[in-house]
């Protein structure tokens, strides 16, 4: 129990904060994405420059999202958890929405991999979530490709984001063991601007239980393309 009310207050405040600044960057990220759809290299001698502007902007408002969603996790044991049976085509093409305008104005072609009428049970904004800050991610390091595949392994549900790129870097593949470790175990949020996201999607990945077995996250290299690999399995 926590005995001082202004820590309370204050983290309340912040919580709110947080809140009015998501709303003001999502009216934002939807304004650059009406502006991108309506335009094109050819025609808008700045599209490069508000293609990048809505890359950062997408990335802040994950940031902010994630950051009133573990707020509400820790600061709210009954926060709402709602895990439902979900058809995984509806879920790719959620997840495919969110992003389409910020692939098309960064030239990146996104290639699916999945069985539509496959059906899992989990918590799906979360989940688009999770999957979401691993696109915007991939679209920093793919030259121009992105693989997004579902498929049941090993009786979990593995869903991959993978790109064609170099691959991670060494730091960012120990963040993800980090992540998946607890936040106090070398996720810094001061020197690695990842790790508030790993740690969020690890953080969704353990929610999902069944039976004795527990979803997890991890950063790999390889996978079809070659490149950096972002994989999210749900028991």
């Amino acid at each position: 129990m926590n005995d001082n009310p202004g820590s309370n207050e204050l983290s309340l405040f912040l919580a709110s904060t947080a809140h009015d600044m998501k709303n003001s960057v999502s009216v934002l990220a939807g304004t650059l994405e009406k502006l991108l759809a309506g335009a094109s290299p050819e025609t808008e001698a700045a599209y490069p420059q508000m293609a990048h502007m809505l890359y950062q902007t997408k990335r802040l408002n994950d940031n902010l999202i994630q950051l009133l969603a573990l707020y509400k996790q820790v600061g709210k044991p009954d926060y709402p958890f709602d895990v439902q049976a979900l058809e995984i085509g509806g879920f790719v093409d959620q997840v495919i929405a969110s992003v389409r305008v910020l692939l098309d104005s960064r030239g990146v072609t996104l290639e699916t991999d999945v069985d539509p009428a496959l059906i899992w049970h989990f918590d799906e904004d979360l989940v688009i979530g999770v999957i979401g800050h691993a696109i915007n991610n991939a679209v920093h390091y793919t030259l121009d490709k992105i693989r997004f595949a579902i498929g049941v392994v090993d009786g979990c549900l593995e869903i991959r984001v993978e790109d064609n790129g170099q691959g991670y870097p060494q730091s960012m593949l120990d963040a993800g063991v980090s992540a998946m470790s607890g936040i106090h175990s070398g996720v810094n949020f001061l020197t690695n601007s990842t790790g508030l996201g790993l740690y969020f999607s690890s953080e969704v990945a353990k929610m999902h239980k069944h039976r004795e077995r527990t979803g997890a996250i991890r950063l790999e290299n390889g996978g079809a393309y070659g490149g950096g690999c972002f994989v999210l399995r749900l028991p």
